[in-house]
């Protein structure tokens, strides 16, 4: 199951792509259109940018191979397993034998230094709980599709090789991060889970959310969950080139405190509204594109809560070069946006939002085929 050096890696089934390499954006560019990509797997380490740009995931360690879906024992996971793999101390990249549907009977729960890498084979987390990342750093998920999370039991769960707890409910969320650092989520395809998609909160930070693609959900994504938790002042977040899609209705993100750069995503689908939030969150919101609702009442992009006008007219919520369509319309308030507070590795360098259908076109989770560009 773990494979070391560059001999024994095993090569994933995948489904065949039509044509050459059609990498948008400048995280795909990084490392799509190498053929040899499963045979270079560890690269896509070196492509992660915004604020999220430090992490490597399970980089510094071996490979270990999933062979088995199953999610039996939460205590003593199955060697094979997906639990197992995420359960282990030290890093690791961890990759799939083949295609698999993974039930979680209870929430995966993570340790620091790990990528889940999903290329090359169609790996589905579904109809159980979702995955959490609590109290650790330096993660990478990459590749796969999580769909209709529920919400689980709670019970005794396995958290490192050398601890297990008692845990509540889960919330259903896809991803929970929760008091987590160093966060990187790429090419991903959520939909209908039982609370949010995407949560990141209690002092939660370094986060990239980029090249996913998301439907179906009504709370999209949460960053910061309490007004009362100042910590999450220094929370730095990243969403770009993200295909906000059918049958959304709101949270795109919604955001409390902190630093969020927006950056050429498009909205395509909302119900209620696309960006929101309170506690004065700083939000930045650069060449997307906004594709309002048909409804009249939803027309207005942001939605500021739990203030009066005269308090977050000061909050600085600025777009730039965004397009607008279908009367979509950004309400910003604060200052403009002169001297950038983060250096450009920080702040990934925006196109106008013009190009956004070309940046996010392979938005979600990728065919990829072994032996030609992804």
């Amino acid at each position: 199951m773990i494979i070391g050096g560059k001999k024994g890696r095993r090569n994933l089934r995948g489904r065949k792509t039509a044509g050459p390499c059609m990498a948008t954006n400048p995280i795909d560019r990084c490392w799509r259109c190498d053929p040899n990509w499963a045979n270079n797997r560890k690269k896509l380490a070196d492509c992660v940018q915004g604020f999220g740009r430090k992490t490597t995931g399970g980089k510094a360690g071996p490979f270990y191979v999933v062979t088995d879906p199953s999610d039996s024992d939460m205590v003593n996971p199955r060697p094979g397993t997906l639990r197992h793999a995420v359960t282990r101390n030290g890093p690791l990249w961890i990759i799939f034998a083949r295609s698999m549907n993974i039930r979680l009977n209870q929430e995966l729960i993570m340790t620091s230094d790990k990528t889940i890498d999903g290329r090359g084979a169609d790996i589905v987390i579904a109809n159980g709980a979702g995955i959490t990342i609590q109290y650790i750093r330096n993660v990478i998920i990459h590749g796969i599709k999580v769909f209709d999370i529920v919400v689980g039991s709670g019970g005794l769960v396995r958290d490192s090789e050398n601890h297990y707890g008692l845990r509540t409910m889960s919330d259903g969320d896809g991803i929970s991060i929760f008091g987590s650092s160093n966060i990187w989520i790429d090419h991903v395809s959520m939909r209908n889970c039982r609370d949010g998609l995407i949560d990141a909160i209690m002092g939660s930070t370094a986060i990239t959310i980029s090249n996913s693609h998301f439907t179906d959900h009504n709370e999209v994504m949460l960053f910061g969950a309490s007004d009362g938790y100042d910590a999450d002042q220094k929370m730095q977040i990243t969403v770009a080139f993200n295909h906000f899609g059918k049958r959304l209705i709101q949270r795109m993100p919604r955001c409390r405190f902190g630093f969020i750069h927006v950056v050429n995503n498009d909205y395509t689908h909302w119900e209620m509204y696309a960006i929101g939030g309170s506690k004065h969150p700083t939000i930045i919101s650069e060449g997307n594109r906004f594709i309002a609702p048909d409804n009249g009442y939803a027309k207005e992009i942001t939605k500021r809560e739990y203030s009066p006008e005269s308090e977050w007219k000061n909050w600085q919520w600025r777009s730039i070069n965004d397009v607008y369509m279908n009367g979509a319309f950004f309400r910003q308030g604060g200052s403009e946006l002169t001297n950038r507070p983060f250096s450009k590795k920080d702040m990934i360098t925006a196109k106008p939002g013009a190009y956004v259908g070309r940046l996010t076109r392979y938005s979600g989770s990728l065919k990829c085929i072994v032996g030609k560009p992804c």
